[in-house]
């Protein structure tokens, strides 16, 4: 009960911190502007730290509610490298540090983790039968290469709307169960008040209806910050011989995605020539945006991975399966993600059909065509589309007559497109209403109803009805080579009554929405 307020706490906390960092950004320039291999496209503010250093500093206060675990010296070594983290990080938001720089301070606050908090990775655990591998003088050296890393790595898929927080919340979760079942209350308080922190900050960050966009960024000083918590407590849970309340391999489930992805891209990026710590677009995260996932599918499914590999690994230790075997199992799964993800140019498609046969809404849904008529069955067709539109947003319909007919005489079809289809949710009742009219139409009228999608790759805009798209595949089975078309009529959602000048017919639709 006590640590269900105090995640209802953070979570409010961080929440009222961020708000009001929101309003404070602009003057201070706290802004992530748009450009460069940056993919949103309005300035939004990058204070997603500053609520999870307020949920820290509050965890340090109550410490004594909840003895046992680490001294509080720990704690505050804890803490006040979260700090140093969090004010690099803003620096780095704000200045745009070079990466050796901010390097330097890591490994810095990694060597205060060692020399003060008393956090070292001395053991690696048993990696081959009978083997335990103890890393002896190499454990300084080796600590510091995994804290820079593990800070990096949650700053690395930080990429799209709600993921980096939404992945951190399945790890926390987990690491929250290991430490209650550990008896490490002060890390089992860390984790829980971090949850909280990381669920205010989703509030902001992640989409859902009424949010179409991310409001808030986590920003350097959110990502740095909650990789090196991540680093303490994963490397502080696993070591200590008996002490320990889980295994350093248990450790690698717990955080598997954002370290499997990092290490992955810095892989491939050597593989090609190129710098490790050159910024691209192949983190399997872009890779399902160009493959056409939603990011609130895209969340989804990088959720439901994490939670997987932590259910394996947490589920391993529990049931005592031996370290090597899920050392090597971890191994395997990497080696398998790595040669997935090294290969854009054969995974994109394959994403694509399994977006297609998840029943997924596309992220390049720009409308709805519908087709073949004849041009005297114009009027009840613009009727039906009318009955079949679910009203909840604004649309143009326009009608084309293409140079061809097929084996029926019919060569006429409609395009309805959506402007500004920006709001993931709205693609969703763009999708449904395609679902409902071919459950009413298709078959009593013969009419080809489907989703209209963007020709265009990266996020580009396509044409103001990628005509070519829609008559390049033809329901007859007929020629797929591109079509001419001519515009005989066009209606805009919004007037009651609308008179074609082409056609010479009229009809009414309904009011829109608002």
């Amino acid at each position: 009960m006590e640590y269900a307020v105090l995640f209802g706490l953070c979570a409010l906390v961080s929440g009222v911190v961020i708000r009001f960092s929101i309003a404070l950004a602009g003057r201070f320039g706290a802004m992530d502007r748009p450009g460069g291999h940056k993919q949103h496209a309005v300035s939004t503010p990058f204070v997603g730290g500053f609520g999870l250093i307020a949920v820290l500093a509050l965890a340090f206060t109550l410490r004594d509610l909840l003895p046992g675990g680490p001294t509080p010296v720990a704690l505050l070594t804890l803490l006040l490298g979260a700090v140093c983290m969090f004010l690099t990080g803003l620096a780095d938001d704000l200045w745009h540090l070079g990466f050796k720089p901010r390097f330097v301070v890591q490994a810095l606050v990694a060597l205060s983790m060692v020399a003060v908090g008393g956090v070292e990775l001395a053991s690696l655990g048993e990696l081959l039968p009978g083997v335990a591998v103890e890393l002896g003088w190499l454990g300084v050296p080796i600590t510091v290469f995994a804290t820079i890393g593990l800070i990096n790595a949650v700053n690395m898929i930080d990429g799209i709307d709600g993921l980096s927080g939404s992945v951190s919340l399945v790890s926390l979760a987990f690491i929250a169960v290991i430490s209650q079942g550990g008896g490490n209350s002060a890390y089992l308080l860390v984790a829980v008040a971090l949850m909280g922190g990381v669920v205010g900050f989703l509030f902001f960050n992640l989409r859902y209806p009424g949010n179409a966009r991310a409001r808030v960024f986590l920003g350097d000083n959110g990502s740095m910050l909650l990789g090196f918590v991540f680093a303490w407590l994963l490397i502080a849970l696993s070591q200590g011989g008996e002490a320990a309340v889980m295994t350093p391999v248990t450790a690698l489930w717990v955080f598997a995605l954002p370290l499997m992805d990092t290490v992955g891209v810095m892989l491939r990026r050597i593989w090609l020539g190129k710098s490790p710590f050159r910024a691209d677009r192949h983190h399997l995260h872009h890779l399902l945006v160009r493959a056409g996932f939603r990011v609130c599918d895209v969340v989804a499914v990088a959720v439901l991975m994490q939670f997987v590999f932590a259910l394996i690994g947490v589920g391993g230790l529990w049931l005592r399966v031996p370290e090597y075997l899920m050392f090597w199992l971890f191994i395997g799964v990497f080696a398998v993600y790595f040669l997935v993800i090294a290969r854009p140019w054969r995974l994109v498609p394959w994403l694509q059909w399994l977006n297609r046969r998840l029943g997924l809404p596309s992220a390049q849904v720009r409308g709805i065509f519908v087709g073949y008529v004849r041009r005297e069955s114009c009027p009840q067709l613009l009727g039906l589309i009318a009955q079949g539109l679910s009203g909840r947003y604004d649309y143009q319909l326009s009608v084309f007559e293409s140079d061809r007919e097929d084996a029926q005489g019919r060569r006429v079809y409609c395009v309805v497109h959506v402007p500004n289809i920006g709001d993931e949710h709205l693609i969703g009742a763009v999708r449904r209403d395609v679902v409902r009219m071919r459950r009413r139409l298709a078959s009593r009228h013969g009419l080809d109803i489907r989703l209209l999608l963007s020709r265009v790759d990266d996020g580009g805009l396509p044409s103001a009805f990628d005509t070519a798209g829609a008559v390049g595949r033809r329901s007859d089975g007929g020629d797929r080579r591109q079509l001419r078309s001519t515009l005989i009529y066009a209606i805009e959602r919004g007037r009651h009554s609308v008179r074609s000048d082409h056609g010479g017919f009229e009809l009414s639709l309904p009011p829109p929405c608002r």
